[in-house]
């Protein structure tokens, strides 16, 4: 593994550091949470137009980039930053790669190419709050997470030949509220022959209800969707049980890009604080200069950089066909959450407050050990898949 960036990567990352610094500062950030969408549409155009950021890690042939993970990864490190709400994370990271990697060629060519111009937002709708459990993050894939009987989730029977219909709810889903496209996750066949399919759902189909969510982070954007007798599009050929491993797949995908999305936002946190502590004065001098606090910044530093090293590990293994996204993930949601946690005891009083930036990424760090951990399962999970703890008898 060569540890230095290339040039490209280099650049990707300096453009879009100037860009977001000029777009998403703290008013327009809130300005986005606030509004409809929960999202500023013209930064996401930027971010598409100028950047091709939805089409980063997307073939050429579909209209992307061609790059790999690591280069998406390492822009999502800097959306990460500055707590950049848009649909990034919900369209090309948990979308798109499985339209990719399941739909059918006209399939791909009529949606992968809209997705990368990003005149096309999707958003993926697990039923219940089971997505790291469908990504295989936090448990086994079996299935069992989309419903079912009277398991309640989503279910989907066919009418006719090639027609498909759903019923049900789905409670949290990221950017649900505004997505053009839904990737719905729904359980049809019942006892006898029960599988888990995806289906395609238009964002305005008839009998579907959407709606808005207050969440702990306003940053990540979530909806509750009602549907009703809703006409879908099976994606694939077919409906073969290749959707657990599909799903199972992407998961390490989307758990590198989250890493490093999270040690953008530590690092960004911890920078913040540093800079507070340099100007605030207690009893004649800068409180940075406290031996305690000098103690506390350093351990947080030790936890952001060596999260930094495992995102961008794990955002390289995704190419070699390892799996270390969750282990990743786990390191870097607990420096997010100590960087942001100190942030608020050396800010004092100000960093509870509204106006101040840095209960944003506290809620930041609470809100994905919510969505996509907790810490403590992301390792257990993946120390059983590692068979750590397992009892092996040891013959001399």
């Amino acid at each position: 593994m060569d540890a230095s960036f290339t040039a490209e990567q280099d650049e990707i990352r300096r453009t879009l550091h100037e860009l977001l610094q000029k777009r998403c500062g703290s008013q327009e950030l809130r300005a986005a949470v606030d509004s409809p969408a929960g999202h500023d549409p013209a930064l996401w155009t930027a971010l598409a137009q100028q950047l091709g950021l939805p089409g980063l890690a997307l073939p050429e042939a579909y209209g992307g980039v061609g790059c790999s993970v690591t280069e998406l990864a390492l822009a999502a490190e800097e959306t990460g930053r500055v707590l950049a709400p848009s649909p990034l994370l919900a369209t090309a990271v948990l979308v798109a790669p499985l339209v990719l990697a399941f739909g059918t060629e006209p399939q791909r060519a009529r949606l992968l190419p809209r997705i990368a111009a990003g005149s096309l937002t999707a958003a993926l709708a697990v039923p219940g709050t089971a997505l790291t459990t469908a990504l295989t993050l936090t448990g086994p894939n079996g299935g069992e997470w989309a419903g079912g009987g009277r398991a309640g989730g989503v279910q989907a029977r066919q009418v006719g030949d090639s027609g498909w219909r759903l019923y049900g709810q789905v409670a949290q889903v990221l950017d649900g509220h505004s997505a053009e496209l839904l990737l719905v996750a729904a359980h049809a066949g019942g006892f006898a022959r029960s599988r888990t399919l995806l289906f395609l759902v238009a964002g305005d189909a008839e009998g579907l209800v959407r709606v808005r969510q207050t969440s702990l982070d306003g940053t990540r954007p979530q909806a509750r969707l009602e549907l009703r007798d809703v006409e879908a599009e099976l994606l694939g050929a077919d409906d073969s049980p290749r959707v657990l491993r599909e799903l199972s797949a992407t998961g390490d995908t989307v758990a590198a890009v989250l890493a490093a999305e999270a040690v953008g936002a530590a690092d960004r946190a911890l920078e913040r604080t540093v800079q507070y502590v340099k100007q605030r004065e207690q009893f004649g001098r800068a409180i940075g200069s406290f031996q305690a606090v000098k103690h506390r910044l350093a351990d947080a530093y030790v936890q952001v950089q060596a999260a930094k090293s495992a995102a961008y590990y794990a955002a390289w293994a995704t190419g070699q066909g390892e799996r270390v996204g969750g282990l990743a993930l786990a390191q870097a949601l607990e420096a997010l959450r100590i960087a942001a946690a100190e942030g608020i005891q050396l800010h004092g009083g100000i960093g509870f407050t509204w106006e101040h930036d840095a209960h944003l990424y506290f809620k930041r760090a609470a809100g994905d050990e919510l969505l996509f951990g907790p810490v403590h399962r992301l390792r257990a999970y993946a120390a059983e898949g590692a068979h750590l703890f397992e009892n092996r008898e040891v013959t001399v």
